[in-house]
């Protein structure tokens, strides 16, 4: 392909713009580049990454068979710049010098005679071209626009611009359908997730080997990028999921705040948090889903069923045989700094709901049986018979306090986070941490039921066990 020309116009610079699917795909074309960011990327570099792409791209483009060993990138196309040289179906009956000619006029820097009399839509510089659903992905969902309307050129780009648009396969999840793009504005996230898989789907692309084809829940793939990442996040996650074919367009956006990313990502970076989150996949698991899976799901989609769902594990880890308790603390220390940390409540708070939940656990350590236990956790779901249930028992604990005891049962501030329907008190979530507390520190006095329940496998998934495996170089807190 001929050399693109330069001048002072900088085209031959990356740049960040606020394009989500353009700043992804600068950064895979740095990371192609060999560079650490896309400001760092030399005109040399950049150079030498469109070389790479380019070749790429036509040797898919003359295999003409997405299912050959070499159709990788072909198969991909049809999902990202359909219609173009490189997946036209006319390329079946075109010798390999007419595919060759056509597929370079499209990999290549207009000449300067031809750029339109105006700058690119997303970061100023000069414009070569207009460009549309065959360049580039769609920015909207199929229910707004995805085609560009009568009477208008497309989106006006510079040359870098399109090309991380172009590079924008390689730094994404391919799934063989809907392509998966994680963005956040915290550049060292971004920059960190994105390397990581374009180095997967290069050795995809190489191998061909379909046994390692990136599958499975969207959401896995942020929770996995978050644990991987050695820095504290800067930022919300995005997950955007799209597709760009003429067959099932598709874009959604799911977005993950920055304080329940950090947390995620803590999980794995401190040592006396790993233990727990083993336990919260366990939680998640069922017959038909990993834990992984389906904790990921939460995450993204129900956030506050989170605890909730670890008190089952709590529950269990209580009432079966075969329990190591250090299980239980592990996981209600992780649903402790839940908490504080993503739902943001105070340790005054916290250290309160703990009180009462000290308090109700002496009540409750007289019970023989997990079914006394559950029924419990069954008033929560139910304000109004928990308070009935609380009010009747502070009136006994006042009449004939238990050894030991110190002050009421529930104090006022207790009953205020409880069930106070203010909009800035979240009392369903302080209902939830109140089970917490009373399972944990049930676990603490050693309490366990006469007839313990049958331990039951829980191997896990070897899904979730290969996502637990990562390297656990410890951070300070």
């Amino acid at each position: 392909m001929s050399a693109p020309v330069r001048g002072d116009l900088g085209q031959g610079r990356l740049v960040l713009t606020a394009h989500p699917l353009q700043r992804v795909g600068a950064f895979a074309l740095a990371a192609l580049a060999g560079d650490g960011s896309p400001e760092e990327t030399s005109e040399a570099d950049f150079e030498a990454a469109l070389s790479q792409m380019a070749r790429d791209v036509l040797r898919a483009a003359l295999g003409r068979d997405s299912k050959a060993p070499d159709g990788f990138w072909l198969k991909v196309s049809y999902s990202f710049f359909p219609n173009t040289a490189m997946n036209h179906p006319s390329n079946g009956k075109r010798t390999d010098v007419e595919i060759t000619e056509r597929v370079e006029q499209w990999r290549t820097l207009p000449p300067p005679s031809g750029w339109p009399p105006t700058v690119c839509s997303l970061c100023s510089r000069q414009a070569v071209g207009y460009y549309g659903k065959s360049d580039v992905p769609l920015a909207e969902s199929q229910s707004y626009r995805n085609t560009t309307p009568r009477g208008h050129d497309g989106m006006a780009l510079c040359w870098p611009c399109l090309c991380s648009f172009y590079a924008l396969p390689y730094g994404v999840r391919l799934t063989g359908g809907p392509s998966i793009a994680l963005h956040s504005w915290d550049d060292d996230f971004l920059q960190h997730a994105v390397a990581e898989q374009v180095d997967h789907n290069r050795m995809l692309a190489a191998t061909g080997d379909g046994s390692k084809r990136q599958t499975g829940a969207q959401e896995v793939v942020a929770l996995v990028a978050l644990r991987t990442h050695r820095r504290p996040m800067g930022a919300a996650v995005d997950l955007v999921v799209f597709n760009n074919n003429n067959r099932g367009q598709e874009l959604e956006t799911h977005a993950l705040e920055q304080p329940l990313a950090e947390w995620l990502r803590r999980t794995q970076r401190l040592g006396d948090r790993r233990a727990g989150f083993a336990e919260l996949v366990r939680a998640h698991a069922s017959a038909s889903t990993p834990g992984l899976v389906a904790l990921a799901r939460n995450v993204f989609r129900s956030p506050d069923r989170i605890v909730a769902v670890g008190h089952g594990r709590l529950l269990g880890c209580l009432t079966r045989t075969g329990r190591d308790r250090s299980r239980a603390e592990a996981l209600a220390v992780l649903l402790n700094s839940f908490a504080t940390e993503v739902m943001l409540m105070t340790e005054k708070d916290l250290a309160e709901i703990a009180r009462t939940a000290r308090n109700v656990a002496a009540l409750l350590n007289t019970a023989t049986t997990g079914g006394q236990l559950r029924s419990f956790r069954t008033l929560l779901r139910d304000p109004s018979k928990l308070r009935g249930w609380l009010t009747s028992q502070g009136v006994q604990w006042t009449v004939k306090p238990p050894a030991g005891a110190a002050g009421p049962l529930v104090t006022e501030r207790g009953f205020e986070l409880l069930f106070s329907p203010v909009s800035q008190n979240p009392a369903w979530f302080h209902r939830d941490m109140l089970l917490v507390g009373v399972l944990q520190e049930l676990n603490s006095l050693g309490w366990k039921p006469e007839q313990p329940e049958e331990e039951i496998e829980e191997d896990l998934d070897p899904r979730d066990l290969e996502a637990l495996t990562f390297d656990t170089e410890d951070e300070q807190q």
